[in-house]
């Protein structure tokens, strides 16, 4: 970091800052999570100078030697943990992964059954902004109004009567597992392709504390960071019959050459997610979750499906405190708590609007906080939850926590930074780096 300094001074400064309030913050923005120093140190290696386009063996560029070396070593170890017959170690992310798949398996306009637009899609899967919605006919199922489960039944209609070419199973916030076979049952009755993205739970996939779709499913996508704790980058896995249309999709069809530095970071982290230690660590995610949940519905919120069987727990803040995201998130965020809003099916609100906030437990559990720390957790949550409730009260339900706004209520602030001085105090005994 000495070289960054004299170069640049000021991006240094606000790396230091930014790893500060990371180091001293309670992460529970879904999709967030720390990768490890070796993932670190390989995004930032010599491999970021090499250009090698092409696949390892067929190279368009020279010098390929261990570049090759270490993009097989990134498939075998995707291969080992996920049990795939193919990977495909190059996609820049979870959308050119989609759009590779779009693209290799699929003619313009034909029908591809999905969850519905409001119901924990991804924009990739389909969305009037995105690209899938210009190529393909999408027709929608959803989740049962009672249980907030996925309606099989809608789904085994659906495909009966629309015959599509592919099904997607998978979503950015269901807490629930997925029956995987009946899926695969479904897609077979209409000569459907299965296809899957996992970006939320592929680690739990990998160490069998959720079903693998791997064996269920003709493709399965995923993003190699949010659980993962790996770099910022996708995969995508299939059966070995879709080999020379996906690996041509991706290249040359989508993207140029590969970023070896990330792929090597990959090859890093499937290993340290092939050790003993990452069991536990994934066991102990779903724990947490479980933790939190069952505190959480203690304390009178509203949760989805009333708990959690993964990672994700979703709370219905505004009809539980009358609270709206954007006036908990303020408060969160300045007593160091990081959250996200997030849309559940059938939700009254507006999408920019929602009614719900979305926590997830693998970036606190990262740093091997455990039950009792969950516990604490929410209990400071629901402390700035409940200020805000007083303070809405006490300004006619008009609080306004914008910086502009922030002189106005100190007294509210004074009382948040406290929190978050407890908050700083169990983060310093959890360190990401130290």
């Amino acid at each position: 970091m000495t070289i960054f300094t004299k170069s640049d001074n000021k991006i240094f400064e606000l790396i230091e800052k930014e790893k500060i309030r990371q180091e001293n913050e309670i992460e529970l923005i879904a999709s967030e999570n720390y990768v490890s120093k070796a993932v670190l140190k390989a995004i930032w290696s010599c491999l970021t100078n090499k250009y090698s386009e092409w696949y390892p063996g067929k190279r368009y560029y020279a010098g390929q030697e261990y570049i090759d070396q270490i993009e097989q070593l990134a498939i075998d170890r995707a291969k080992q943990l996920f049990w795939a017959e193919y990977v495909n170690v190059q996609p820049l992310s979870g959308s050119p992964a989609n759009l590779a798949v779009y693209l290799a398996l699929l003619q313009p306009w034909d029908t591809i059954l999905s969850l519905s637009l409001d119901q924990w899609w991804h924009l990739s899967h389909w969305h009037k902004l995105n690209f899938s919605w210009l190529l393909y006919n999408i027709i929608s199922y959803h989740l049962n109004r009672e249980t907030e489960l996925i309606d099989m039944d809608e789904v085994e209609n659906l495909a009966l009567k629309y015959k599509p070419k592919m099904i997607i199973a998978w979503f950015s916030a269901y807490p629930r597992n997925l029956d995987w076979e009946k899926f695969r049952e479904i897609a077979d009755k209409v000569w459907a392709i299965l296809m899957s993205d996992i970006s939320h739970i592929a680690w739990l996939v990998a160490w069998k504390a959720l079903e693998n779709p791997v064996p269920y499913c003709d493709i399965v996508t995923t993003t190699t960071h949010k659980t993962l704790r790996w770099p910022r980058w996708a995969i995508i896995m299939s059966k070995n019959k879709f080999k020379n249309q996906i690996s041509r999709a991706v290249f040359p069809w989508v993207q140029g050459w590969p970023h070896e530095n990330l792929i090597a970071a990959k090859a890093v982290a499937f290993y340290e997610a092939l050790q003993p230690w990452f069991v536990d660590y994934a066991k102990q995610v779903v724990k947490n979750a479980k933790v939190m949940a069952e505190m959480l519905n203690k304390l009178w919120y509203k949760l989805v499906t009333n708990g959690t069987d993964n990672h994700l727990v979703l709370i219905d803040i505004f009809n539980s405190k009358n609270v709206t995201w954007k006036e908990a998130e303020k408060a969160l965020e300045i007593a160091w708590i990081s959250t996200n809003k997030n849309m559940i099916p059938y939700d009254k609100r507006k999408p920019m609007d929602p009614s719900w906030l979305r926590l997830w437990t693998p970036a606190v559990t990262t740093r091997w906080m455990k039950e009792n720390e969950m516990i604490e957790i929410v209990t400071l949550f629901d402390q700035v939850i409940n200020l805000v409730v007083v303070y809405k009260e006490k300004y006619s339900n008009n609080l306004d926590l914008s910086q502009m706004k922030i002189f106005e209520n100190m007294e509210l602030i004074k009382k948040l930074l406290e929190i978050k001085q407890k908050i700083l105090t169990l983060c310093k005994s959890f360190p990401i780096y130290n």
